[in-house]
């Protein structure tokens, strides 16, 4: 792909942080816009001078307006996450998630922009028994976050059919690797079950334990995000970017245990509200259209997290 101006939205955060490295290792001009709710600016810094930051909000209609301008790609991961945090706070997740990504779409159009990849979730699936989950299945989401999610990518591909920005929609499955914050309580089970058992604590599972998840490392995400922005049958799809496979929380929690070397074990807990019991992506559409396979393995990708966390605990980063 030839040298394009980019913008990543959410690019101190932990997804966003790789996709914006990636975009700059490949020649691309990135300019970043966060609010640093959730991101960190540690995670600016790691991209070097080369990266134009703006802290920003992007329900501001103006802070959209500005980044759009000059860009012909976006990639919008910028979001409020997670499901409990949604329970707790509904409008919230509403006001970050739905409202700030039409104030994007608007600025987006008015820019000129070319395509806009957005970054859902495999939460708007809900329950469905289904499994793997294919596009076509029903959406069936049980909390704010999930219906927040569903609703950003209904705005995205409408703006795709109706002509004014091509859109994209990727349906990313538990994302995990380097960079992910596990001092928060909404971040994902494998920061929080990596951090605390380095640190000689005891981690807690929701639930019996039971429940599966399709863990993807993030370099697998950034490479389906990268697929998505020039693949020329992608605009106006919702694609799912995962693995394939599924592990049980207790197993994910016994192969943690084994490469951090401890002899905890977790601590049960009741299950949180909004969680699905199993989830697994049916990768074929992502196969087709974008030429996409997971070219990290569960096992590599747990093996560099865990690596990561322990370098930086012992260079004295706070994670």
């Amino acid at each position: 792909m030839a040298s394009k101006s980019c913008l990543v939205t959410g690019g101190a955060g932990f997804i966003g942080s790789h996709v914006a490295e990636r975009l700059l290792r490949e020649g691309h001009r990135v300019r970043v816009v966060d609010n640093l709710s959730t991101g960190d600016e540690r995670n600016i810094a790691l991209l070097g001078g080369e990266v134009e930051f703006v802290r920003g909000d992007l329900r501001d209609s103006e802070t959209c307006r500005r980044v759009c301008r000059g860009v012909e790609l976006v990639f919008h991961l910028a979001a409020l996450p997670s499901v409990p945090r949604s329970m707790a706070d509904p409008w919230a997740s509403h006001d970050h998630n739905v409202n700030a990504t039409v104030q994007l779409l608007l600025a987006a159009r008015d820019a000129g922009v070319r395509r806009l990849v957005y970054s859902s979730s495999s939460s708007v699936y809900g329950d469905t028994p289904v499994l793997p989950k294919v596009e076509t299945l029903e959406p069936l989401p049980r909390s704010p976050y999930a219906a927040a999610k569903l609703a950003g990518e209904q705005y995205v591909l409408a703006w795709a059919r109706a002509g004014m920005v091509e859109g994209v929609a990727l349906r990313y499955f538990n994302v995990f690797g380097p960079r992910q914050d596990p001092s928060s309580p909404y971040s994902g089970v494998i920061s929080l079950f990596i951090s605390a058992l380095c640190e000689d604590r005891r981690p807690t599972i929701y639930g019996d334990g039971e429940q599966t998840r399709d863990f993807t490392y993030v370099a697998n995400v950034v490479d389906g995000v990268l697929r998505a922005c020039h693949a020329p049958g992608a605009s106006g799809e919702i694609i799912n970017v995962a693995t394939g496979g599924r592990i049980s929380l207790k197993q994910l929690f016994e192969t943690v245990k084994r490469k951090v070397g401890s002899q905890l074990e977790p601590v049960y807990s009741e299950p949180r509200a909004g969680d699905v019991r199993d989830s697994q992506a049916d990768i074929g559409k992502a196969e087709r259209l974008l030429g996409y396979t997971p070219s990290v393995s569960f096992d590599d990708g747990l093996g560099r997290t865990v690596a990561w966390y322990r370098e930086s605990m012992v260079a004295g980063r706070k994670v």
